[in-house]
């Protein structure tokens, strides 16, 4: 793509973008007037009584700006992330599971849960849980010889694994009444739940592992053209990977935290970006960033107004990512040859 197009297609994600989050502020079970969000919430202006103008701010500023906030890093992580490791790996099958981040980050979630019931406590076990399982992952292919890719990944495979036996031994002793609904349902991903305290806490961390992961693009060319190729430029393939492995992990597990586990986003969008770009992750990954963070904002919207009753997001995801993912895979051979 040249740079004029790629300008032009940055503008017009923003733009998109904007238009997007501007009407998430005031769509919902309150509508909130157009004006009461764009201008002012003072009920003078407005020319409406105090008590509905105090209604209008809390439902915007408590509730619904932290969540689509929270949507659109989220989105835009789970992209990014998967973009990085299909380049990092060199598969275009590869997401944010990979190394089983999504895992293990369930199962701390899970964990949190039958313990505590505060849902603090089961977003920091989540971010926990979440590092620990790509640690495992990493020190289990440390252990074996032969190729360190390959190694890496049967080490993600065996961690996704463990993590996710030990999420069902959560769910078989915990109290079918109260604890196994609210895992289930929180396992199934939604954005309902997030406060502005905990996204004013975790959503910082996020935006600086997008903005670092977009300023390793560089990197991420080299490593996508084999390790060998990536040595003889004098890039330090190990320690480019683990710090981008690092980076990616983190996020990823600050996603589930937050909104649960939230599936095809990491696998489908980067294909998507990559139809509209081509290769090159310094136009691939900040189109990603936008194009995640549009699609699951709209989809949030759509769970959240679209039905009689709230459904989690990650059903939504995961209905609208197979198709999706089919027409994709029929259109993106050749930028994988």
């Amino acid at each position: 793509m040249t740079a004029k197009k790629y300008r032009l297609t940055l503008t017009l994600l923003v733009i998109t973008l904007a238009v997007t989050a501007y009407i998430s502020l005031h769509i919902g079970t309150i509508s909130i007037p157009w004006f009461a969000v764009l201008v002012s919430f003072d009920a003078g202006e407005l020319d409406i009584s105090a008590e509905t103008a105090e209604t209008y701010k809390t439902v915007v500023s408590q509730i619904r700006l932290p969540r689509v906030l929270t949507a659109l890093l989220c989105g835009a992580a789970l992209a990014i992330s998967g973009a990085a490791y299909q380049s990092m790996f060199m598969n275009p099958l590869v997401s944010p599971a990979l190394l089983g981040v999504l895992a293990g980050a369930a199962f701390g979630a899970s964990l949190g849960m039958l313990i505590s019931n505060n849902i603090l406590v089961a977003q920091l076990l989540a971010f926990g849980f979440g590092v620990v399982s790509v640690g495992t992952a990493v020190l289990l292919a440390r252990f074996f010889p032969g190729n360190r890719l390959i190694m890496l990944i049967m080490g993600g495979v065996i961690s996704s694994s463990l993590f996710t036996a030990l999420l069902s031994v959560i769910k078989f002793i915990a109290d079918t009444q109260n604890e196994l609904p609210a895992i289930v349902y929180w396992l199934m991903g939604g954005f309902s739940a997030v406060s502005s305290s905990a996204a004013a806490m975790v959503l910082p961390f996020v935006a600086v592992g997008i903005v670092l992961i977009i300023a390793m693009s560089g990197y991420l060319n080299v490593l996508s053209m084999g390790d060998e190729e990536a040595a003889s430029l004098g890039v330090n393939v190990k320690r480019s990977r683990m710090v981008l492995i690092i980076i990616t992990t983190l996020i990823s597990s600050l996603t589930v935290a937050l909104g649960g586990m939230i599936g095809w986003v990491g696998l489908m969008i980067p294909h998507i970006a990559r139809m509209i770009c081509g290769a090159d992750n310094r136009q691939l990954l900040p189109i990603s960033a936008l194009i995640g963070a549009i699609y699951l904002l709209i989809v949030d919207n759509i769970c959240r107004t679209a039905f009689a009753g709230e459904i989690p997001i990650g059903i939504m995801t995961s209905l609208m990512g197979i198709p999706f993912f089919i027409l994709v895979l029929s259109r993106t051979e050749s930028r994988w040859n």
